[in-house]
């Protein structure tokens, strides 16, 4: 695709733009750990709800969904759309418990709930394993996304682009390490606003490539491809069987642990929730986050994939039809704010990716384990080169990736059976160090076995079912088990977690006894009305606005109506 010097122009503004913000918070940031990692905990809702959003929006997130559509169609983003449940349980039966426990990272919390070397032991592995491994994995598939990008747009070989790829990690790794969380939650912001108007600017070119909406129907129905319009996939399909489809919806948006819809909160959405003004804040903030990723942003990309699926018919590389679009059917005076567009994708999950690998690293290991008496000026120093060790090894990663979607369907499976300790360590006291200790080692264990050993492949839809099956029950069997043969813990570690974060009672009984009269604020059978409100919310509104979209007016309109009820009922609750 040719540059014009006007496209080139965009792209230096935008360049600029970022580094003035980092170059703003420069002296904030350096000020201690506090700032550069939750920005003082004075971020207002709809700053850290909209970074949450930036961040899950990648240069990757796009090429993936043209690759689920290109595959199973509308319904091919069930592999995300599950989550939905865990985003909504995060809202409301979380949120607040996370602004609550005053912690720097989520990591962190393992010190509060639990005590002695098992809860130092989980501490720092996990600092580690999610610091290190999960993140570059993490970093590892976008950057591989925005490799292809720029292959593409800039017609070079892979090895250029990643030379090119490097370049923009660092000058975001700059920008990260100069202005801490502030500059990375503003320039989500700008980065957000320019993503989503090019993003919506690419549909309509793509729509009208096709001849419409109308046409676009008509032709992918003529090339039979009808399927790709449903919006719950043919369950008897060999992309999507019943048994896989039941495994989405039924188990995987709570047993597993994947970046940004942890069950019960954790990651880079943690973060921003402990970063959050006060309780009220970090859920208005986890609420905006799940509306926007969910209801409003997916349907531009549909519609772009839609299109390249009758635009590119025969295409092998099924992610890249999304980027060919841009380059042959936008307009040539949008093409510089597309290509500034897919940078900022790129940057803003980049940018929080490192600031917050960074703190496991620093906070929850260094800090804890190896330099505790610092002064914060030196953490805040590590943290800077930190976050450059991040960026090389995460380049490494990117040269053994070859798939954004398979890499994601990888650590749905790795991290298979983890997600019921991870929600009820807050609501049940039973629950111990050894409890998490255990899930996490077991599901990494019998999910690798699984694959390694027995020969099954987690990009096959029925052995991903199960793989998520076998993992899910071993690992549950286990980790109860491990929780009734090893001793709870101290009663003053729990007595003091439980007046801290004050969760409901209902599962804390024989504490509670201990604790006294602590005025908990939380109904657990509250929250699950409001979760199942949210789940209502956010479904009613996707599918609404698509058949909208896709010519029927009556069934979106009502569905729409149902969401605003939803919404009310929330509001009124709220």
């Amino acid at each position: 695709m040719k540059l014009t010097l006007l496209d080139w122009f965009f792209v230096a503004l935008y360049f600029a733009i970022n580094l003035a913000i980092g170059f703003y918070y420069k002296s904030r940031a350096g000020k201690d750990t506090s700032e550069f990692f939750l920005g003082g905990r004075n971020i207002p809702w709809w700053l850290a709800g909209t970074s949450m959003v930036a961040t899950t929006f990648a240069a990757d997130t796009p090429l993936a969904v043209t690759g689920l559509v290109a595959k199973g169609g509308i319904a091919g983003n069930w592999l995300w759309w599950n989550m939905v449940a865990s985003g909504m349980m995060t809202v409301f039966l979380y949120a607040r418990l996370w602004r609550r426990s005053g912690v720097t990272t989520d990591v962190e919390f393992s010190e509060i709930r639990y005590s002695g070397r098992p809860a130092a032991f989980l501490r720092g592995f996990r600092a580690l394993y999610f610091g290190i491994p999960i993140n570059c994995i993490v970093l590892g598939w976008v950057n591989l996304a925005m490799v292809k990008i720029l292959m593409l747009i800039l017609g070079i070989e892979k090895w250029q682009a990643l030379g090119v790829v490097l370049g923009l990690i660092a000058i975001t790794s700059f920008i990260s390490t100069l202005s801490g969380l502030w500059g990375v939650l503003v320039t989500d912001l700008v980065q957000f606003v320019i993503k989503m108007s090019v993003v919506i600017a690419l549909a309509f070119a793509s729509v009208n490539a096709v001849g419409g909406i109308d046409a676009m129907k008509d032709k992918l129905i003529a090339m039979g491809r009808a399927d790709a319009l449903n919006f719950v996939p043919d369950l008897n399909s060999a992309w999507m069987p019943m048994i896989t489809f039941f495994v989405y919806i039924g188990m995987t948006w709570w047993a597993t642990w994947y970046p940004g819809a942890e069950p019960g909160g954790g990651g880079f959405v943690a973060q921003r929730m402990l970063s959050a003004k006060d309780e009220r804040h970090s859920l208005w903030a986890t609420l905006w986050f799940n509306i926007a990723h969910f209801a409003i942003r997916p349907w531009p990309w549909i519609l772009t994939a839609l299109a390249a699926l009758i635009l590119y018919p025969n295409l092998e590389d099924k992610e890249s039809g999304y980027v060919l679009v841009m380059i042959d059917h936008l307009p040539a005076s949008l093409r510089g704010l597309m290509f500034a567009g897919f940078i900022a994708a790129y940057m803003s999950t980049i940018g929080t990716n490192l600031n917050w690998g960074a703190s496991y690293i620093v906070n929850d290991f260094y800090r804890r384990f190896y330099k505790p008496d610092e002064p914060e000026k030196h953490y805040v120093w590590v943290s800077q080169w930190v976050t450059i060790l991040l960026t090389i090894v995460s380049a490494i990663v990117t040269f053994y990736l070859t798939s954004i979607a398979g890499a994601w369907k990888v650590l749905l499976a790795t991290g298979a059976g983890t997600g019921g300790v991870l929600m009820l360590r807050w609501y049940w006291w039973r629950i111990n160090a050894w409890s998490e200790i255990s899930a996490m080692l077991c599901a990494a264990v019998v999910s690798i076995v699984l694959q390694l050993v027995m020969g099954m492949d987690s990009d096959r839809p029925v052995d991903f079912a199960w793989i998520m099956i076998i993992t899910v029950t071993i690992t549950t069997v286990v980790w109860l088990a491990v929780t009734f043969l090893t001793k709870p813990e101290p009663m003053d570690r729990l007595v003091e977690f439980y007046r801290r974060v004050r969760p409901s009672k209902a599962g804390w009984g024989p504490v509670a006894e201990v604790a006294g009269a602590v005025e908990t604020a939380d109904d657990a059978g509250a929250g699950l009305v409001d979760w199942l409100l949210g789940c209502g919310l956010i479904y009613t509104s996707l599918f609404g606005t698509g058949k909208l979209i896709l010519g029927e007016p009556v069934m979106g309109s009502g569905l729409l109506a149902l969401a605003a009820v939803a919404a009310y009922l929330l509001y009124r609750r709220r």
